[in-house]
C-alpha cells in the first residue's frame, strides 16, 4: 500500500528560504511541489521521506532563487492488485459503490464486480447481496472490505477499481 519511491528533481528554493539549512528548504519545497499530488504510474505523493544527494545549487538570471538538484525518496500511496483493503461506502449508484479511505476518496467497485444475486435498491440508495433468502445491505457508511483490482491513472489523478464478490470481502460486519 505505502511504498518508497525516488525521484530526481530540480527544486526551487525561493530566497524566503535562504534563512534555512538546505536540507530543511529542500524538505519545505519537496513537500509543498510533490505532497497530494499523483505521479503517474507511481501513486498518490504523501510526504518527503528523505533527501539522497544533492547537487551544488544554480541562481537563475533575474530569478533570485536557487535550482538545487537532487535526488530524493518519496512516501507514495499506490495499492496493489490483488491487495485487501478497508474503507466507507460513501455512495452507491446502480452502476456500484463509491468508497473512501482516511486519506484516500477515489475508489470505485463497478456492479459486475460485487456479490452475485446484489442488486441497486433505488428507494434506498443501498445495494443489496441476497443470500440464503436474506437480504444484505451494503449502506452508506458501513466499514468494507475489498480487493483492489487495478489503478487507472488519468489526467484528473488516481482512481483505484476493486471488487467485493468473494468470501471474507463486503461489510466487515458479515465475517465477524
Amino acid at each position: 500500500m505505502f511504498t518508497l519511491s525516488t525521484i530526481q528533481d530540480a527544486i526551487r528554493l525561493n530566497p524566503d528560504t535562504f534563512n534555512l539549512t538546505q536540507n530543511e528548504a529542500l524538505h519545505q519545497e519537496v513537500n509543498r511541489k510533490y505532497a497530494n499530488k499523483v505521479i503517474p504510474n507511481v501513486g498518490l505523493c504523501i510526504a518527503l521521506y528523505d533527501v539522497i544527494k544533492t547537487e551544488d545549487g544554480e541562481v537563475k538570471n533575474g530569478d533570485g532563487a536557487i535550482f538545487v538538484k537532487c535526488e530524493f525518496r518519496l512516501i507514495v500511496f499506490s495499492a496493489f492488485r490483488g491487495e485487501i483493503l478497508v474503507g466507507w461506502i460513501s455512495s452507491c449508484t446502480p452502476e456500484g459503490i463509491n468508497v473512501r479511505m482516511e486519506f484516500f476518496d477515489d475508489i470505485f467497485l463497478p456492479k459486475h464486480m460485487l456479490f452475485p444475486n446484489a442488486q441497486f435498491v433505488a428507494k434506498e440508495q443501498a445495494w443489496v447481496w441476497n443470500v440464503n433468502e436474506m437480504d444484505l445491505f451494503l449502506d452508506t457508511n458501513e466499514k468494507l472490505r475489498f480487493r483492489v483490482e487495478s489503478n487507472e491513472y488519468s489526467k484528473d489523478g488516481l482512481k483505484i477499481v476493486g471488487s467485493c464478490a468473494e468470501e471474507g470481502l463486503g461489510l466487515i460486519s458479515w465475517w465477524l
